[in-house]
């Protein structure tokens, strides 16, 4: 009976492990396709997301601008304004210098070091480059739109 019982807790605990697991979040790079493809919250955000003519059309100022995006497949707030990035991006076909997308883990780290690298404090982070210089950027929620929010600089 008392190896019943401990064989039981032991699967117990190897189950509890397991689910623990699944949970963690994906830390470091990933192209939007796999985002979109491997987080059902992130695809159907973008779905849900229609922007407007003038959105699409503010989105013609980052041309030639590299776009990271500091966020956590966990944080509701990136589940909602990543998806609404990508899509802009692919209905305005705007040409990036570089688009990189960077998952961070609860403790807002990741793999390379960017986070810490850019101070990141909450997720999402929008940093907009030119070349290596920071000219903009947007934090978790934009108190208007993303596209109006990630073009306001000179």
């Amino acid at each position: 009976m008392r190896t019943l019982l401990k064989l039981c807790f032991f699967i117990i605990a190897l189950s509890a492990t397991a689910a623990y697991a699944d949970d963690s979040p994906y830390i470091g790079a990933i192209d939007g396709t796999s985002l979109l493809g491997e987080y059902e919250a992130f695809a159907t955000a973008y779905a849900d997301f229609t922007p407007s003519d003038d959105e699409l059309a503010q989105m013609h100022k980052l041309t030639g601008k590299s776009v990271l995006v500091l966020f956590g497949t966990w944080c509701h707030d990136s589940e909602r304004e990543v998806p609404r990035l990508l899509k802009l991006l692919a209905l305005n076909k705007v040409e990036l210098a570089k688009l990189e997308l960077v998952a961070v883990d609860y403790s807002k780290k990741d793999d390379k070091g960017l986070a810490e690298q850019f101070a990141l404090k909450y997720t999402p982070t929008f940093i907009v480059l030119d070349g290596e210089t920071e000219v903009l950027r947007v934090v978790e929620k934009p108190e208007g739109s993303l596209a109006e929010a990630l073009t306001d600089f000179n």
